[in-house]
């Protein structure tokens, strides 16, 4: 039999599939302003990054600049505060995924649990809200909270207790950060686990419910598988933006008392881009060095996701999928 090779009527194919879009081009012609976008605001400003291999001179700006190749890198590898903030951010992101990833997977499943649909409606936009205030908002409330002459140490002062300095403590900062972090964000990412959850075929609970199942069991052997695939694809993201994130939270959180407890790479690009002498170049290399691991921990996360069974933001290009 003689073999079929898969590519050989890809002009065929083309055809095709212009005579489809043709069909349908009130429908992708919705799209154009998205990929515009995208062009202008995402793929031109790539080739800004050029600068981490050249050597800055705002008067003869990014394509005038001497190429150096890669000294720039050579002197990232070389500054210990890049380490620094090197292993705080690995850190930070650990306990981040650790303690607040798993907090809107939480917060759906007790909310799912609620019968008075009333109540129910009523923590959603309760947990919701915080997230439509910027950091700069929740810093101010924190501040006027929790700082020396705050309303905290205004109330122990009238019951005559001393007073705490918790934006102060080093040790607390991070806790803070973490706190913070889940209050903000747990209900609106909730929102994507209840939507999940909502699609279930009811009869599973139906049918276990029959069977003698109980609540506990229903969750567990139910709603919980069913929710992996979304877990996955959530913390596949998550991953992905390991390395240049939170950078609004802490900045705006932070002073200078504690201001060491969380230099990620993030404050430190900004650091050395805007208080410092800038070094675009530096800066740019280390804002590469972040996106390249980024990718490297996504790509890395999605392998692993699918190789366990759970889903992926990327197919499997020999499965076809």
């Amino acid at each position: 039999m003689q073999k079929q090779h898969r590519y050989t009527d890809r002009p065929d194919c083309a055809k095709r599939l212009f005579i489809e879009m043709w069909k349908n081009k009130e429908i992708y012609l919705l799209i154009v302003p998205a990929i515009v976008w995208y062009i202008v605001l995402c793929y031109f400003p790539m080739g800004g990054l050029s600068l981490a291999f050249k050597n800055y001179m705002g008067r003869i700006g990014i394509w005038g600049s001497e190429w150096i190749g890669f000294k720039n890198f050579e002197a990232v590898f070389a500054s210990p505060l890049f380490f620094n903030a090197f292993w705080m951010t690995i850190y930070m992101n650990i306990v981040m995924l650790a303690i607040c990833f798993p907090a809107p997977i939480v917060l759906a499943l007790m909310l799912n649990e609620l019968r008075l649909n009333k109540y129910k409606k009523a923590l959603q936009t309760i947990f919701t809200f915080p997230n439509f205030l910027s950091w700069i908002i929740i810093a101010s409330i924190i501040k006027n909270l929790l700082s020396t002459d705050g309303a905290l140490n205004g109330f122990l002062a009238a019951l005559n207790m001393n007073q705490v300095s918790i934006l102060g403590e080093k040790q607390l900062f991070r806790p803070l950060i973490y706190l913070t972090r889940i209050w903000k964000s747990a209900g609106w990412s909730s929102i994507i686990y209840l939507a999940t959850i909502s699609g279930i075929d009811q009869s599973q609970y139906e049918a276990a419910e029959i069977d003698g199942a109980n609540r506990w069991q229903r969750l567990r052997f139910i709603t919980l598988p069913s929710l992996m695939g979304t877990v996955s694809i959530m913390f596949i993201l998550e991953i992905g933006g390991m390395m240049s994130g939170h950078f609004d939270q802490i900045y705006n959180l932070q002073n200078d008392i504690v201001a060491q407890e969380a230099e990620t790479l993030a404050l430190y690009i900004y650091r050395i881009t805007f208080e410092r002498t800038p070094d675009y170049g530096f800066s740019t290399a280390v804002s590469m060095f972040c996106s390249v691991i980024n990718a490297i921990l996504m790509i890395t996360a999605n392998t692993v996701s699918r190789r366990l069974g759970g889903g992926g933001l990327i197919g499997d290009v020999n499965n076809g999928h």
